[in-house]
């Protein structure tokens, strides 16, 4: 109890000893008066415990309630005081203990305001915890009192209660609790310190609307009060810290589980704002990355207004923002109140005036040396965040750094995989636009009969036998086919029977073990087992051996088979498709192809005509493999002479689509010019004069001209006919004359010869024709 005479207006003061458990003197209860007493000041006495420090915890409330007795308090002090007991034993967090024991002393002690006085991360203040009177409870999160003027401050000093009678005699000594006193309209105090085990955990202030209200009531009960009060609190703060740890072990274990759990960003986030919604309170948080271009994109995990809502996204500048800062530095910032970000973050100070934020802490997020972004928290109230546990929330910044390092390893991987899909689509286009049924060119009756079956079969499953020459496009009306059924999204597996040795052709086909043979160091897996769901295409089926024949016959009928070496029986589900150059009947009948075969393929034959018997389609073929060359050749050819179009559909081509294929290739690297001309050794162009003037037949009149003429040996020109280059040259040379020279233009030269100009002047450049030699001979 502090000394009257250090104490203004404080005439007389009783001290008292009392003692807590194990013994320990925890202060002294006075009664203040401003009168002078007869009685004289003791020191405290150390009381000797009657019985061991174990039994008397173990017994404590058992002795406690006599040794009450024996100081011959109230039946209401005693019940009051059995009521806090009661408060005691039945309240583990500092609300609702608080709540019963204020509630508690109503009845008991002339008691106005109860206020919880607790303390601080400041020294020199403490931390005004609740208080409860005529309003109920009410909490100040954050509100705290100087210790230097208030008699709390002084209280938790020295360890001693405190009375006052009269305000007005602590106007001078206390001034921050006479304003106190005054703004709640109270008159009279008593503050009691809070301690256990020699350490003041706090100050238990009440207060009285009348004057010398606490004359009548004992010191004993007071501090019996303030006793039982500090052990509880303590309980109260053990049991919260537990808690408290729990909670935090267990935030952090979901961030955790949160990195494994979800990869996708809103996934993520949403997840990271249920787990920090609770661990740090604020009113606003969320994480903070930067994008380029000098732009920060914020991740607004939870707000005040919608703490449910889905992650808001907002893009700001990076310039001026506390965000930016904190990443360059890689160190925390916390600021009390937003005016002092004014003019060192001034985006940030705008964001903050906006939402009605004070306070703000950014945490960098770091992962391997690297900062992935910021966590910030935002709170509408001062100095929120100046008692934050920074071990708790390195832990959670170092999680969420390696959570959001997971993601966006996951969002560059999943960017590359669709980039990929992309890219994969865009070849499947371009090996579409190689092999599109489109590319059957041409709109001849024969090839639209073909076409016209391949729609037919395309939705079954039926098996399919292609006849043509060489070089027709089986393989085109192959892919065509496998395109247009149901097996699209399955693999389309070629196999060239003639291209295989009749020793491996069934390994080829059908596979093989380990050991099966020599030389089979490994397990093949086999065509048709590839092809297992999709399509397979025998090309040249004709050159299969007979032995292997029967095997692909038993896979037809029963779409099973054995690897070579095996007794496992492998089922398949395989769409067949074959094709062969040859006439399958003749080799049936001449005992080369198994008849039973030829009948099990021959379900849906489609016959592709030869080129010659599609003269017609020739220009079109012949533009589409030009544009297509030009294209990869990087070539601007945009045209084909008109002389060359006649030799090219003259020809009889026994290589089909496939030589005429290459004769445009060809031709297109060796022009040089944007006009595509045919030089005579890419094609026999002497058979050109003898077909270009005939009409287009069908193959049996090709079959009746002489064998050298269909083979574009032509005999030699009769005596006074001229070389067809000559005949040319006077006509050019001829329409030159009508018009004076001039070839441009809508009477030019190259208008009535139906050329490009560009054309002429490589015709003429090509048979000699100069402008000089034509305007001598004109």
């Amino acid at each position: 109890m502090a000394h009257p005479r250090d104490i203004g207006g404080v005439a007389s003061a009783v001290p008292a000893p009392r003692r807590y458990r194990k013994g320990a003197w925890i202060g002294t209860g006075s009664m203040v008066g401003d009168s002078p007493s007869h009685l004289s000041a003791r020191p405290p006495e150390r009381v000797v415990p009657v019985r061991d420090a174990a039994k008397e915890t173990a017994d404590e409330e058992q002795l406690r309630l006599p040794r009450t007795l024996e100081l011959r308090l109230t039946p209401e002090q005693l019940a009051a005081l059995v009521e806090i007991h009661r408060a005691v034993a039945g309240h583990l967090d500092r609300r609702s203990l608080f709540t019963a024991i204020a509630q508690a002393l109503q009845g008991v002690v002339p008691v106005s305001r109860s206020l919880l006085l607790l303390p601080s991360s400041d020294p020199a203040a403490l931390t005004i915890y609740a208080s409860y009177g005529k309003v109920g409870l009410e909490f100040y999160q954050g509100q705290t009192i100087a210790r230097a003027g208030s008699i709390p401050g002084w209280v938790v000093e020295h360890g001693r209660p405190f009375v006052v009678d009269r305000g007005e005699r602590i106007r001078e000594r206390f001034p921050v609790s006479y304003q106190r006193l005054r703004q709640w309209g109270m008159e009279s105090v008593a503050v009691v310190p809070l301690l256990t085990e020699g350490r003041c955990v706090g100050a238990l202030s009440l207060m009285s609307e009348h004057e010398d209200a606490w004359s009548g009531v004992s010191s004993v009960l007071l501090e019996e009060i303030a006793a039982s009060m500090a052990a509880a609190l303590e309980h109260c703060v053990a049991y919260e810290e537990v808690s408290r740890l729990r909670d935090e072990q267990a935030a952090l274990l979901e961030i955790n589980r949160a990195v494994a759990r979800h990869l996708h960003r809103d996934e993520l986030f949403a997840t990271l704002a249920d787990c920090l919604r609770d661990l740090l309170p604020s009113d606003r948080f969320g994480i903070e990355l930067p994008i380029g271009n000098g732009k920060l994109r914020a991740h607004v995990l939870s707000s005040r207004n919608a703490k449910t809502a889905p992650v808001q996204i907002e893009e700001l500048p990076s310039a001026g923002t506390a965000c930016r800062w904190t990443e360059e530095t890689r160190q925390w910032l916390i600021a009390s109140s937003r005016e002092e970000l004014r003019e060192r973050f001034p985006v940030t100070f705008d964001v903050m005036t906006r939402e009605g934020m004070q306070s703000v802490c950014a945490i960098p997020l770091l992962s391997d040396e690297r900062s992935r972004g910021v966590l910030f928290f935002m709170a509408a109230r001062e100095a929120a965040f100046h008692e934050l546990r920074r071990d708790l929330l390195e832990q959670v910044g170092s999680a969420v750094a390696v959570a959001l390092d997971h993601c966006l390893a996951y969002e560059e991987v999943r960017d590359l995989r669709d980039r990929f899909v992309r890219e994969n689509v865009y070849l499947q286009e371009e090996i579409r636009r190689e092999h599109p049924f489109e590319e059957l060119v041409g709109s001849s009756p024969t090839l639209r009969a073909a076409l016209r079956k391949v729609e037919q079969v395309a939705p079954a499953n039926t098996s399919v036998l292609i006849l043509g020459e060489t070089g027709t496009g089986k393989e085109l009306i192959a892919r065509a086919i496998h395109n247009r059924s149901a097996r699209r999204d399955r693999p389309l597996v070629k196999v060239n029977c003639s291209a295989i040795s009749a020793g491996l052709v069934e390994s080829e086909l059908f596979g093989h073990v380990k050991g099966a043979f020599t030389g089979a160091l490994e397990r093949r897996v086999g065509r048709f087992e590839l092809a297992d769901g999709g399509t397979i295409f025998l090309d040249e089926i004709g050159e299969l051996p007979l032995e292997t024949q029967v095997k692909l016959l038993r896979v037809l009928q029963e779409q099973e088979f054995e690897p070579v070496g095996s007794s496992r029986t492998i089922r398949v589900d395989v769409r067949v498709i074959a094709a062969t150059n040859r006439d399958l009947q003749e080799a049936v009948r001449t005992g080369r192809f198994r008849p039973d075969l030829f009948y099990r393929l021959n379900v849906f034959p489609i016959e592709i005509p030869p080129l010659r018997e599609r003269r017609a389609d020739i220009p079109q073929l012949v533009i589409f493999f030009l544009s297509r060359f030009s294209r990869n050749l990087g070539k601007q050819i945009s045209a084909v002479a008109p002389e060359t179009m006649e030799h090219l559909s003259a020809y009889e081509w026994p290589g089909n689509v496939r030589e005429l294929q290459n004769v445009i290739e060809r031709a297109v690297v060796l022009c040089e010019g944007p006009v595509l001309e045919i030089d005579p050794d890419l094609v026999p162009l002497s058979a050109a004069p003898s077909r270009a003037s005939e009409p287009m037949m069908p193959s049996g009149s090709a079959e009746a001209r002489p064998a050298n003429e269909r083979a574009g040996v032509r005999a030699a020109a009769p005596d006074g006919i001229a070389p067809l280059e000559e005949m040319e040259r006077r006509h050019i040379v001829a329409v030159l004359e009508t018009t004076a020279g001039v070839i441009h233009g809508p009477k030019g030269a190259a208008r009535i010869l139906k050329l490009h100009p560009n054309t002429l002047r490589s015709r003429m450049e090509k048979l000699g024709i100069t402008f000089k030699r034509m305007r001598q001979e004109t």
